[in-house]
């Protein structure tokens, strides 16, 4: 069995998917776009905070409820590959491109859950 510092390490060198996501409203097509350095943890986290009623978004909680789970999707739109021999703000590089794909789909009011 591994220690608790071997597990750390571990952890500290561990490769996490980076890049943009969207949730995405199969009934009307909505969509919420957004970025993260750790892409299924933020599915998690969106997942239960919309499941316990908390989630930032109040359209997007609305509908979630409305609609119930099972209407929506989540989905990567672009994956970073991250660079062992670079030193780079993944999370910067990963804010930008979802403001690229915002700027492109402009999820906003008909057509999604982003504020302007």
């Amino acid at each position: 069995m591994k220690s608790k510092k071997d597990l750390k390490e571990e952890y500290k060198f561990k490769k996490f998917k980076i890049g943009v996501f969207q949730i995405r409203n199969t009934i009307n097509n909505k969509i919420y776009i957004d970025s993260s350095v750790n892409i299924d943890a933020i599915f998690n986290r969106h997942r239960l905070q919309l499941n316990f009623g908390s989630h930032p978004n109040n359209l997007l909680q609305n509908e979630w409820i409305e609609f119930g789970e099972e209407k929506f999707v989540f989905e990567t739109l672009a994956e970073i590959t991250q660079n062992e021999t670079e030193e780079k703000d993944y999370n910067k590089e990963a804010k930008q491109l979802a403001e690229m794909y915002i700027e492109e789909l402009k999820p906003f009011e008909e057509k999604g859950y982003n504020k302007k």
